[in-house]
């Protein structure tokens, strides 16, 4: 099966599968087309029990699917642009210290304390995963996906302060993880060959990655808002951050730069400048429209995508039961690191109420973390880590994502 069969395959199931939440389950569509994506691979799974092989088959198409070149590489630029094109960039800069220590300090405080309570926790189980891959498996699943995040928080009524805190940090903080996650990865001897990681190589390698990914993104996107106002033809309009999001997002991984940083700064300026001051109506509505609908399409096909995988993960009933004690660990480590910053921060301004526990159970985490998890080195470790990702992130989507509307009241 070639790319574009490939593809006409996963738009055909998330058409399908999209019809069938919107018009019997009626579930958030991201939860919805999870659920029923899951629901297939088990019944796939479980004809395969009684001889019928329809799930080889499946794992036939999977297999051609590198997950983590369609997110990272693909569709990642697009989602993340999508997002950041609808913050307010006012509100942002009125949070912008939470939102730059959770982002930041935050999510490294989570990655070590994951890190460390999983290697212990592993070895009961009897996985003997060395320290720097947990540490690893701490970086991958500490960040929140603002892919899943986003998703949920557009069907929630959720306080303005509380969504800006929520969708800024899941906006930034995957692009700090990655570079957390590479120079982890450089120290386990991959990615960066033998070379040795020294302070200073982490320092530069920050540097570029993060800050040149701020400075690219802000050159990059006040060019295309500058050619913005030049014009008033929304059809070019709309070729133009096209081009800003995939050429630009491209041109950043070429020269080593955080892509999803820069396509956050990018989409928060033209969504805010660009959208003031350099678009018409007319301009701003087909933009808004068309960047919804992308947005839309490549949910339905990442979320569908995502709960198909489970067909051709290893399972083995010690990676479950590790898995399952690691979903509470994640939550501890996330309320750890949210709720000491913010009662730090509270003894200088207010917060929404009950901050603390909106922001642990709606931190999402989603498809970038097991894009993470399968650039580790191929081996056992590897192929247990996937499957406890897999295991938080399922739990993460539906459990918390269908409940976490429970704890958020409108201020």
């Amino acid at each position: 099966m070639d790319l574009i069969q490939t593809f006409a395959t996963l738009i055909s199931l998330a058409a399908l599968f999209s019809y069938i939440n919107h018009r019997f389950i009626k579930l958030p569509t991201t939860i919805g087309l999870l659920i029923i994506s899951l629901l297939l691979s088990m019944a796939l799974i479980a004809l395969g029990k009684f001889g019928i092989p329809l799930g080889d088959e499946a794992k036939v198409l999977l297999e051609q699917i590198d997950f983590n070149k369609a997110l990272m590489e693909g569709m990642l630029s697009a989602l993340l642009f999508a997002g950041a094109l609808h913050v307010n960039l006012y509100d942002l800069r009125e949070q912008r210290w939470i939102v730059a220590i959770l982002a930041s300090v935050g999510m490294l405080a989570s990655t070590f304390m994951v890190g460390f309570s999983s290697f212990y926790i592993f070895q009961l189980f009897g996985l003997e995963i060395p320290l720097i891959y947990c540490l690893l498996f701490g970086s991958l699943i500490s960040p929140t996906d603002p892919i899943a995040v986003l998703g949920i928080l557009k069907h929630l009524g959720a306080p303005k302060s509380l969504e800006t805190k929520i969708a800024g940090e899941s906006l930034f903080n995957d692009g700090f993880a990655v570079v957390v996650f590479i120079v982890l990865l450089g120290i386990a001897g991959a990615g960066h060959g033998d070379e040795a990681v020294s302070v200073s190589s982490v320092l530069i390698l920050f540097l570029q990655e993060a800050v040149g990914g701020v400075g690219f993104g802000l050159i990059a996107g006040y060019v295309v808002f500058r050619m913005l106002a030049s014009i008033d033809n929304y059809q070019v309009e709309i070729l133009l951050t096209l081009g800003l999001v995939f050429g630009g997002y491209a041109l950043a991984s070429a020269i080593h730069l955080s892509g999803p940083i820069f396509v956050v700064v990018a989409g928060l300026l033209i969504g805010n400048g660009g959208r003031k001051y350099a678009m018409s109506d007319r301009t701003r509505e087909h933009l808004d429209d068309f960047w919804e609908l992308i947005d839309e399409i490549l949910n339905a096909v990442l979320f569908v995508l995502i709960g198909l995988e489970v067909l051709v993960l290893s399972f083995d009933v010690n990676y479950l039961y590790a898995g399952l004690v690691m979903i509470p660990v994640t939550l501890l480590a996330r309320f750890i690191s949210v709720g000491v910053p913010i009662s730090l921060m509270k003894l200088r301004q207010s917060f929404t109420p009950n901050i603390v526990r909106i922001m642990t159970w709606g931190g999402l985490r989603g498809g970038i973390s097991i894009a993470l998890a399968l650039t580790l080195p191929a081996g056992e470790s590897r192929e247990a880590l996937l499957v406890v990702t897999y295991i938080v992130v399922i739990f993460s989507i539906i459990v918390q994502g269908l409940t976490v509307g429970k704890l958020i009241k409108p201020e």
